[in-house]
């Protein structure tokens, strides 16, 4: 099979969009630049799109750099004939390839094999054919060795038999599919776990049907049993696997196939059952691991891409009680300005002490809004800030501090502040969060944010390379002002990468800000190829072409002043003149495509427009301070912080967050979630169930 037939089966998308997608691929193109600048070679295909080729690419290669290795093993056994050879070639199910080579795998001394180096083997082959005859007597000829008498031999005979059946590919599908739909998932408490494993109370005696378990729900389990709480089986009815194996071996019902027969129910038990259990536990946790990462991928989308509040000079509040309240001041490029420490709670209540020197700060440093951390005295500290007297109005915002604490702690930040301490620099992030969350966030481990599900019990692997996309995607779908971003931000630019970021950051300092996105070109290291990726994602305002601060790629800034000529005007006066713009037809514009002219025109029409969202500020209930303020029937406003596959956490103001069921999201039936709900989006719920001992909140969407 071709790759691209192999793609096109496992997609749906068309050879040609196929084909050169893999061609732009090849040459180094990067997804984000193949989905905003080569529509018209791919077809109009999306990022997911065009990752979905490149993965399943991937995927091809594996398993034809797999069938090569099958084969060699085969060959060098001298056992390939041209009907294996065809079958192992055309093969792209790894379970079935993996079937095909079993029976020619070097194995470790098995029974069977055992019995093989004993003579065994034509004894097993005359009772496998299951012809007639006397099995004691066919077995005393094979008395001789090691063999002390002819059970001893029959045992033997039924040890091979035994691997014959289970290295059957027609067996094994036939079984592996039984597996796939019959299957119970069965978790039992292991002794004297009770108490360890309280939290998972839920799994001591748990059963469901393997093919209708949801993903939240296995991940659960799978790390139950990982951490040595239950035992975990997924097995179909033994009797029925064993009678539709029985169904293919038994031919008879001498006492050749009672042998045969007892061959077939040991091969099940011992050898088929385990090996196809393991490969369904695998099948299950890859499935549920996909699913996770689907929602944790969608979560992060949506918290890289939270509203930003722009470039304003921001005072941070890092809150705390007995070490006190970190305050940082920033200016409107997020460099810091000044830091102090305030003591306003207990054990010290300097209340009033804190709140003139609140005052004085935003004074002296002409602080437009103030952010403050929703972990530890969160609350409490929102509350001071809302109940000083400052010169001027002030918006408060709070803001979230998940891996506020990883980033503080880590080379990053002692890169970035090498003479303040982690309170410092975790003061800052808050700060910097609220006037750019994706250019702060981009800087933390994405598992740190607090937006997954189960996120250290999936495949890391896989999911670091999809949330390695929703960065990439995140920071190029918005841009990056070339001039003002960090070495970490320009690193996730197309084409770019760390090496080429940090020259970038180089070159400014030594020569100034960019004049041109042309003068990129002067940058250590960063050639033509890099040029094309990353030009049409990098920002330069008030640069001398304003088309540089737009998503027009340099190689159609043609296009543009063609069309700016047909005009009779200038580029800059082309640039947001809707009426001329939305009329233009683009028959009168030769020399483009379709996709490209309409993204230009997109373009200019909006230019430089940021995809996000103003920041807005959320008032939670002043009444509700703990757990323990919480009555059934409530109605508060709150923030939605996490989607999951089962629903949707919500931060309502205190310690604990409420969780709103997927059954309760809605008055209509919810399948997935995040198709109704999204993160950070300001909700008004209903409390419908407070378990103070387990600090657990029920909650309900209005």
């Amino acid at each position: 099979m071709e790759k691209h037939k192999f793609i096109q089966n496992n997609s749906g998308l068309t050879e040609k969009s196929i084909n050169n997608t893999l061609a732009l691929l090849s040459e180094g193109a990067t997804v984000p630049f193949i989905a905003r600048y080569r529509k018209e070679r791919t077809g109009g295909l999306d990022e997911l799109q065009i990752s979905s080729i490149r993965d399943l690419s991937k995927t091809f290669d594996d398993l034809i750099a797999r069938q090569k290795t099958i084969l060699n093993a085969i060959e060098e056994q001298g056992k390939l004939s041209p009907e294996l050879e065809s079958k192992i070639k055309t093969c792209f199910d790894t379970n079935v390839l993996e079937d095909l080579y079993l029976p020619f795998k070097q194995k470790k001394l098995t029974r069977g094999e055992k019995a093989r180096k004993a003579g065994l083997e034509p004894l097993a082959k005359m009772i496998m054919s299951q012809r007639g005859g006397v099995p004691e007597v066919m077995a005393s000829k094979f008395v001789k060795g090691d063999i002390q008498d002819e059970d001893e031999a029959i045992q033997g005979a039924m040890d091979i038999i035994a691997e014959w059946v289970n290295e059957s590919t027609f067996a094994r599908e036939r079984m592996r599919t039984l597996f796939q739909r019959r299957s119970v998932v069965q978790t039992k408490l292991l002794k004297g776990k009770e108490e360890e494993g309280e939290k998972y109370k839920d799994y001591f005696n748990f059963s469901e049907q393997a093919s209708r378990i949801a993903s939240h729900r296995f991940l659960a389990i799978s790390r139950a049993e990982k951490e040595g709480i239950i035992s975990l089986k997924a097995l179909p009815d033994q009797d029925e696997a064993i009678s539709q194996l029985e169904r293919i071996f038994v031919k008879g019902t001498d006492d050749c196939s009672e042998i045969v027969a007892k061959a077939t129910r040991d091969s099940y038990k011992r050898l088929m059952a385990p090996s196809l259990e393991n490969e369904l536990l695998t099948a299950m946790k890859k499935k549920a691991d996909e699913e996770a990462i689907k929602v944790f991928s969608s979560n992060l989308k949506q918290l890289l891409l939270s509203s930003p509040l722009g470039n304003k000079r921001i005072l941070a509040i890092d809150p705390g009680y007995r070490t006190g309240c970190k305050v940082v001041c920033l200016d409107e490029k997020g460099d810091l300005l000044t830091n102090v420490t305030i003591y306003p709670h207990p054990p010290q209540n300097e209340f009033a002490q804190a709140q003139a020197k609140l005052s004085q700060l935003v004074q002296a440093y002409k602080i437009e809004a103030i952010a403050v951390g929703d972990g530890t005295a969160g609350r409490e500290t929102e509350t001071l800030v809302k109940k000083t007297k400052f010169d001027r109005d002030l918006q408060v915002f709070v803001v979230r501090e998940d891996g506020a604490s990883i980033y503080s702690a880590s080379s990053v930040a002692r890169k970035e502040f090498p003479q303040h301490d982690v309170t410092v620099r975790g003061a800052v992030s808050i700060g910097r969060r609220l006037m750019d969350p994706l250019a702060e966030l981009v800087k933390i481990d994405p598992k740190s944010v607090g937006v997954g599900q189960y996120q250290h019990e999936v495949d890391q692997t896989m999911l670091k390379t999809a949330l390695d996309d929703v960065v990439i995607s995140c920071v190029n779908s918005v841009g990056v002002d070339l001039n003002t971003a960090s070495p970490y931000l320009l690193s996730y630019v197309s084409g770019l990468g760390p090496a080429l970021a940090e020259n970038i950051v180089e070159y400014r300092a030594e020569n100034g800000r960019f004049e041109s996105r042309e003068e990129l070109k002067k940058v250590k290291r960063l050639g033509e190829k890099a040029y094309e990726q990353a030009a049409g994602f990098l920002r330069i305002r008030e640069g001398g072409n304003p088309l540089d601060n737009s998503a027009v790629h340099p190689e159609s800034y043609k296009v543009v002043e063609k069309i700016a000529k047909k005009k009779g005007m200038s580029v800059p006066q082309l640039i947001g003149n809707k009426e001329v713009l939305s009329n233009l037809d683009k028959k009168e514009i030769e020399g483009v495509d379709e996709y490209t002219f309409n993204d230009i025109i997109s373009e200019l029409i909006k230019p430089g427009r940021d995809p996000r969202t103003s920041a807005k500020v959320l008032e939670f209930d002043s009444s509700v301070r703990t757990i323990n303020d919480l009555r059934t029937g409530m109605t508060l406003p709150g923030i939605v912080t996490n989607v999951t596959a089962f629903g949707a956490f919500v931060n309502i103001g205190i310690k604990e967050n409420g969780l709103i069921h997927i059954s309760n999201l809605s008055d209509q039936f919810v399948s997935d979630p995040s198709t109704v709900i999204s993160l950070h989006e300001h909700v008004e719920v209903e409390v419908i169930e407070v378990d103070i001992q387990r600090k657990r909140i029920g909650l309900k969407r209005k």
